[in-house]
């Protein structure tokens, strides 16, 4: 049960606190579309790992359960993407321009002055761009404060895997625009 009394107790993690408060739900619906969604070299399935991974290393389990199943959706690539983005993505082929990206990320989740310039070259190297590595910060960024929000507001989350692959497909296919 939530902290405080929302709604309808039944939608889990952030689907019943953007339900309690419309009006704060419509900003925060429109900047996940367009870091995750929006134009960007980078493509969807990479932000969305940058996304999921981010929750995983916040302990935010609704976060990174559901990002991770969008970016399966994505990518076409199974159920067992999420629990690999747990890992490290072991058993999933990413670019090195991604591992580098995904290490600025892990930066900032600990703390945004841990991203030093040594990161930015190394991300250069990869091939990044000065748009993929602001975006890749603003989504760890972004994804600290929806992590918190959902967890420091008690909301709960299913625990299998399984019950997030129709809400993954949903945030790949249609978006972020209706919740």
């Amino acid at each position: 049960m939530a902290h405080i009394k929302l709604n309808n107790e039944q939608l889990p993690g952030i689907v019943g606190l953007l339900n309690y408060r419309p009006e704060t739900a419509r900003p925060l619906l429109d900047l996940a579309e367009t870091l995750l969604r929006g134009p960007s070299t980078l493509t969807s399935g990479e932000r969305e790992i940058i996304a999921a991974s981010v929750s995983y290393w916040n302990q935010c389990h609704f976060c990174h359960t559901s990002h991770a199943a969008a970016a399966a959706a994505h990518l076409q690539s199974g159920i067992n993407l999420i629990d690999d983005i747990k890992a490290g993505l072991p058993n999933t082929p990413v670019s090195d321009k991604l591992r580098v990206l995904l290490h600025i990320a892990h930066q900032v989740q600990r703390n945004g002055k841990n991203v030093t310039a040594d990161d930015i070259a190394a991300a250069r190297e990869e091939g990044a761009t000065d748009a993929e590595i602001h975006d890749t910060v603003l989504i760890a960024a972004a994804f600290c404060m929806f992590n918190r929000y959902v967890d420091g507001l008690g909301t709960w989350a299913p625990e299998p895997n399984e019950a997030y692959l129709e809400m993954g497909e949903r945030m790949a296919h249609v978006g972020y625009g209706k919740y």
